[in-house]
């Protein structure tokens, strides 16, 4: 049941909605802002907004004719501070879920900067149509235009779109992956109902490389690599395997890891954990010696190859090791000067209490979810660490997503 009221906005949530109070309860609005005065339809303790009655002053103008509508984004509307100081304190906020008040940098910007990596919904109801989908709901939103994605993937949408038709039934959807490496896009199709036969197969590898696509895969199996699709960390080109976790903006990635080296400073060895194709372990290896740990057996194929192609390095060592069952012991751990950590969203909090019980001096975290960040530095403090900083980076622009590089010394 729906009902249309007049609401006054209090304050922006985490997930980037405007949040008003009404009858003792949080009503949550999409793409308002506090001190609006709204008119918004009600359903449970979400509503959808039909008119801002009263704007705020920090209400931006969107810069994508698809805000609003596609998912992919929330935060178009929010004036530059009011955005900065939101995201800001999404990472103030876990911290101090979890008892802890540690001074929060300024958010980093990555202005003008655009995802290398996305992964696209596809449907085909008349066609193929490549997009997001709208927000809390099923429906594909097919994208001409998109401010954070880079333009090399927007223009090739429509191409990518006839290219994949002969795997899609009539009313068939898949999941497009596809990556701006260094040699062109590389493009994968996963979750597809139709069988890759011959025909398809050689049909596929015609266009794919007419197109000039570096690789084309389907569910894992690489149907043309005109060239190797490789990315470049530090001094060192990764040839990247389908399928394997890449950070979203170069830009980012580059400043991320400046931040990691000169944190780690000048320790003699280095402990990368989760490690995936080495983002952070070939610059840290230009001085510092590296241990290497992942669970993903492509990523550290991947990177253990490029250790043999790439001189000039300090010796990196990497092993394929599951760091959620099996971590770091304190004494694998007490081994290093220093220890980078870059889980994945779910944190490492086996890992991070094995940390807390070690004697390593320096401590460097990045993370792209500040919940499981300031859950595992309360291990670490618990153990005897100080945080010496907290910095949070715009690597995911204009969504509720922020990245962040937390630095721990003993």
């Amino acid at each position: 049941m729906t009902d249309a009221r007049e609401l006054l906005i209090r304050r922006i949530g985490a997930q980037g909605d405007g949040v008003a109070d009404l009858e003792g309860q949080s009503i949550f609005v999409p793409f308002t802002l506090p001190g609006e005065r709204i008119e918004a339809e009600i359903s449970g303790d979400r509503a959808r907004l039909q008119r801002v009655l009263a704007p705020s002053a920090e209400r931006a103008a969107p810069v994508c004719v698809h805000f609003g509508k596609c998912g992919g984004c929330t935060a178009q509307h929010m004036a530059p501070d009011t955005y900065a100081e939101w995201k800001r304190n999404l990472v103030a906020d876990a911290f101090r879920a979890r008892g802890l008040d540690p001074k929060v940098e300024s958010l980093q910007r990555t202005a003008g900067k655009r995802r290398r990596a996305v992964t696209k919904a596809v449907r085909t109801p008349e066609g193929v149509a490549l997009g997001f989908y709208e927000a809390s709901s099923h429906d594909l939103v097919a994208i001409t235009e998109c401010p954070v994605l880079e333009p090399s993937i927007v223009a090739a949408l429509p191409a990518i779109g006839n290219l994949i038709a002969p795997l899609l039934s009539k009313r068939g959807e898949a999941r497009v992956a596809i990556t701006l490496t260094k040699a062109g896009l590389d493009v994968e199709i996963s979750g597809t109902e139709r069988q890759l036969t011959p025909e398809v197969r050689t049909t596929l590898a015609t266009k794919a490389s007419d197109m000039k696509l570096a690789r084309f895969s389907v569910g894992g199996e690489t149907v043309v690599a005109t060239l190797p699709a490789f990315l470049t960390f530090g001094t060192a080109d990764v040839v990247l395997p389908p399928g394997v976790f890449v950070q979203a903006v170069e830009e980012a990635e580059a400043d991320i890891a400046r931040r990691v080296v000169s944190a780690v400073g000048k320790a003699k060895a280095v402990a990368d954990l989760f490690c995936g194709l080495g983002a952070f372990t070939f610059p840290l290896a230009e001085r510092s010696r590296v241990s290497a740990f992942d669970g993903d057996k492509a990523a550290i194929a991947a990177l253990s190859a490029a250790v043999k192609k790439t001189s000039g390095l300090k010796p990196i060592t990497a092993t394929l090791r599951d760091l959620f069952r099996d971590p770091l012991s304190p004494l694998e751990l007490n081994e290093h000067d220093a220890v980078v950590f870059d889980p994945p969203r779910a944190g490492a909090e086996a890992q991070s209490q094995r940390l807390a019980r070690s004697k390593v001096k320096t401590i460097v975290a990045v993370s792209c979810n500040p919940a499981t960040l300031a859950r595992d530095t309360r291990h670490l403090v618990d153990g005897g660490y100080r945080i010496e900083s907290v910095t949070p980076i715009d690597q995911f622009l204009y969504s509720a997503h922020v990245e962040v590089v937390a630095v721990f010394r003993r």
